[in-house]
């Protein structure tokens, strides 16, 4: 069985059917896109791939199904359904445009949608029907997609699926951070298997000695947001590359269907073919974009800027009257306000000490996890409101707020 060096868990070991998913040309194309998309620009070490974190998840799944089966949880969960949830773990990610997230937030299909055809066909659907089952490739997708009724579907995607552990602490290594830290063994050694109270099926759970762990792991996020993913200059070159891209596909030159057969080089050869827009001379001789204005999310409950992340036309329209009012082109001034639900949500069974078995929810659970309060305070910490422009320069708040305002 081949072992693979991986720099934060060390030896990986993939068998034969999962060696040939990994060899499979759609796979191998998340070796050249890179995890944190533009982060490399700020922290020059977080030039890690899709493909490293993809195995990651595949390891720690591999793992937990480990402890799982050897504690008995697994009895009533046929084998083959063990093999396809790993399966997924390793395929999570197929779908990924390049430069991670940026393009999701233009609006375009998620890639937990397009990794459809990418899964039930061609060589990956191919191996999955060959090595597992004729509906492995509609199962896999399923557990992906987050719709499956797998009693593992919440190691695949759910409030502590492996995913989070493996990039949390990858990207904060990755980073030279310390804020990843998870107590990631506790974690898994408290997972299990409940009846769940709001469905009634077998799901995956986690025991009240695990709680602490959990807690680690949201920490850990919110961190790993506030100081890395939505931090200023990381989100400068994120809204200039979405900027890029948006105004390439509104000319013809990109079509949004192709994007996910790119790798993140593939896709600036085709941004700079026919001259290279300064747009994208900026971001690849890193002259980012500065803060003109800035302002946290906790100060601005009063003004209802969600549209800022869903509604472009309205946007880009607030950024033209910036613009000309302080002798902008066009392009040369952008907004940004990222937005992620439910960064810190929890939905997951909770098995307590004498045998019941409860629900931790967004509304919290008393005496544990005071959630509602915890998750909208920290969320609010770690977003904010930025005006990024070509050249450094002040505007006023008020004047900002009071266009998007009138908007």
């Amino acid at each position: 069985m081949p072992t693979l060096r991986d720099p934060l868990w060390n030896n990986i070991r993939i068998e034969g059917p999962y060696l040939a998913l990994l060899d499979s040309a759609p796979f191998q194309r998340l070796r050249y896109v890179r995890q944190l998309g533009l982060a490399h620009l700020v922290y020059p070490g977080a030039t890690h791939s899709r493909l490293e974190h993809a195995l990651g998840a595949y390891h720690l799944c591999r793992l937990t199904v480990r402890v799982l089966a050897d504690a008995g949880e697994l009895a009533d969960v046929p084998e083959l359904e063990h093999r396809i949830v790993i399966a997924a773990a390793l395929l999570h990610d197929i779908g990924h445009y390049p430069f991670s997230h940026a393009l999701e937030e233009l609006g375009i299909p998620h890639h937990e949608k397009v990794a459809g055809p990418l899964i039930s066909d061609g060589p990956i659907g191919d191996v999955l029907r060959r090595e597992f089952a004729p509906d492995a490739p509609e199962r896999v997708l399923a557990l992906v997609r987050g719709t499956s009724e797998s009693p593992l579907q919440g190691l695949i995607s759910g409030s502590i699926d492996l995913d989070k552990t493996d990039y949390l602490k990858r990207d904060a290594m990755m980073c030279g951070v310390a804020y990843g830290e998870i107590d990631v063994d506790r974690l898994r050694h408290a997972l299990t298997l409940v009846r769940d109270p709001a469905t009634g099926r077998l799901a995956i759970g986690l025991r009240e000695k695990g709680l602490s762990a959990l807690e680690s792991l949201l920490f850990a996020k919110y961190q790993m947001y506030r100081n890395v993913y939505w931090q200023h200059a990381v989100r400068s070159a994120t809204a200039m590359y979405k900027r890029l891209v948006e105004d390439a596909l509104r000319e013809g030159r990109l079509h949004v269907e192709s994007l996910v057969r790119h790798t993140d080089e593939g896709l600036l050869h085709v941004l700079e073919s026919g001259g290279a827009p300064p747009l994208l001379r900026a971001l690849t001789e890193r002259r980012l974009y500065k803060r003109a204005m800035e302002a946290p999310a906790a100060e601005l409950t009063h003004l209802d800027l969600e549209w800022l992340s869903s509604d472009r036309e309205r946007t880009r329209a607030v950024e033209a009257v910036l613009a000309k009012r302080h002798g902008f082109g066009t392009g040369e001034l952008l907004l940004d306000y990222p937005s992620k639900d439910r960064m810190l949500g929890l939905d997951i069974p909770l098995l307590a000490r004498d045998g019941t078995v409860r629900h931790i929810t967004d509304s919290g659970l008393a005496g544990a996890i005071n959630l509602p309060i915890l998750a909208d305070q920290l969320y609010q910490s770690a977003r904010w409101l930025r005006v990024l422009t070509v050249r450094r320069i002040d505007i006023p708040r008020d004047e900002v707020l009071s266009v998007l305002a009138s908007a």
